[in-house]
């Protein structure tokens, strides 16, 4: 017989709780509490006998199959590790209106028409006519994209066992429901749930999935963290609402690097790949502007040279303001207090305003010397060099720390026209350097830096 259970689930951090609580003991939060009631039905015991699994050496596991599928979108491949893999389970997270439906509906009919397979596309939240409408517009035609509006978990995996696709995308997991549970759709057990069921078809059947799940107000995917342990691969489609780039990011990756970063621009006709965003973020950069410095930052395994900018201003009030947007801002305020104490920048009565321009998030400390260029740059009045890359993590002691990846740094700016580079006199004995491409300024200090980049 069925056994019904009552508990309220936070729908911020997943917590629950026997009884309704105002605010959620797990993050704090109030008024998130939802109540859930499940219906689950006593499993039977298991005869007793030999166990279904099988320990198997190492050697003797087949790997044959297990080749990834050609993605068309060179920017996706990237980012998903160089292809799609069989079975794997993918969760594609963003903002409401940032262009995850778009580019997984592109992305589905490229992959139908270069490989001439079914591919299954199902949406709960919008209807079969208005998917056709977007198709139309984005200019998809082929015949090969099967579109089915459905909610109903087990609907779905029965499509899916009749059209026998290689990818099915599900559009979103928030609006997907089962009949074993009596819980409302989008609650935190039946995304758990369907997630699971997916998870378990795709690795029996071979066939590539994509979730696509909603974001709560502070950014996370709704479940909130549940869905990020059960899948494979989680990307966020990240970008600012009035700016036509998109970032899509690797957070979590079983097939390939983390971090890696996908650039798209959002056009009329769909998303478009943009294959070389180092000049795309350099595209507008004023030369020879106080403030303005160029950093050369490592997303995943790939070297992007972006620009950050830095504004001082004299400050009416006591407390002067600290403003960063793109960088961390307790890194900003690192930065600042070294400037101050090391360099000796009257900086306690600036207020200071740092950015990356491009929607970029920049968190590596890489950056680190950029910034602090940049900020010396305005305060001084005095623009960097313009043929100057910098690069280089900032310590309290106002020393200039080594970082990794220096050679496809500077071989990416040197691809595109940088003829310098500060960077930590560390690194001076790393292999492979292309010391005769790019000209070397090795700095031991910000004072140092500070000096040899600016005019």
């Amino acid at each position: 017989m069925a056994k019904k259970r009552t508990q309220w689930t936070c729908q911020n951090c997943g917590r629950t709780t026997p009884r309704y609580m105002g605010r959620c003991p797990g993050c704090g939060e109030w008024n998130t509490m939802v109540e859930s009631v499940e219906s689950k039905a006593k499993p039977a015991r298991r005869a007793s006998g030999a166990p279904r699994s099988k320990p198997i050496p190492l050697p003797d596991i087949e790997t044959e199959g297990l080749d990834r599928f050609p993605v068309p979108i060179e920017e996706f491949a990237r980012v998903l590790g160089g292809g799609l893999v069989p079975g794997s389970l993918t969760l594609v997270g963003g903002d409401p209106g940032i262009g995850k439906s778009t580019l997984l509906l592109q992305a589905s009919a490229l992959m139908a028409e270069s490989t001439g397979q079914p591919v299954l596309y199902v949406s709960g939240e919008e209807s079969a006519r208005q998917i056709r409408m977007r198709a139309d517009r984005l200019g998809i035609t082929t015949d090969q994209l099967y579109v089915v509006t459905e909610t109903d978990l087990e609907t779905i995996l029965h499509h899916a066992q009749e059209i026998a696709p290689w990818v099915v995308v599900v559009d979103s997991i928030q609006t997907v429901t089962s009949e074993d549970l009596t819980s409302s759709a989008g609650s935190i057990s039946q995304v758990r749930h369907a997630a699971s069921r997916f998870q378990g078809w795709a690795k029996a059947s071979g066939v590539a999935v994509f979730l696509v799940g909603h974001v709560t107000k502070k950014g996370s995917i709704a479940g909130p963290k549940t869905l990020e342990h059960i899948v494979d691969t989680v990307l966020y489609l990240e970008g600012e609402r009035f700016h036509a780039y998109r970032l899509l990011r690797s957070v979590k990756n079983r097939f390939g690097a983390t971090s890696e970063v996908g650039v798209f621009e959002m056009r009329e006709r769909g998303m478009v790949e943009v294959t070389n965003p180092s000049e795309m973020f350099l595209a507008e950069r004023m030369v020879n502007a106080p403030g303005s410095a160029i950093a050369v930052t490592m997303e995943g395994t790939r070297p992007l040279l972006v620009e950050i900018q830095a504004l001082a201003s004299h400050s009416t009030f006591g407390h002067p303001r600290r403003t960063a947007n793109g960088v961390d801002y307790n890194r900003l305020l690192l930065i600042s207090a070294v400037l101050s104490r090391r360099v000796g920048l009257r900086l306690f009565e600036q207020d200071v305003f740092a950015s990356v321009v491009g929607g970029l998030q920049v968190q590596e400390p890489a950056a680190d010397l950029a910034v602090a260029v940049a900020i010396a740059s305005s305060v001084k009045d005095r623009p960097v060099v313009a043929d100057l890359a910098v690069v280089g993590e900032v310590g309290l002691s106002g020393e200039v720390r080594t970082v990794s990846h220096t050679s496809s740094r500077l071989k990416e700016a040197a691809r595109l026209g940088f003829k310098r580079c500060v960077l930590p006199r560390s690194v001076r004995d790393t292999p492979d350097l292309p010391s005769d491409e790019i000209q070397l300024v090795p700095v031991r200090s910000v004072a140092d830096a500070v000096e040899k980049a600016l005019l």
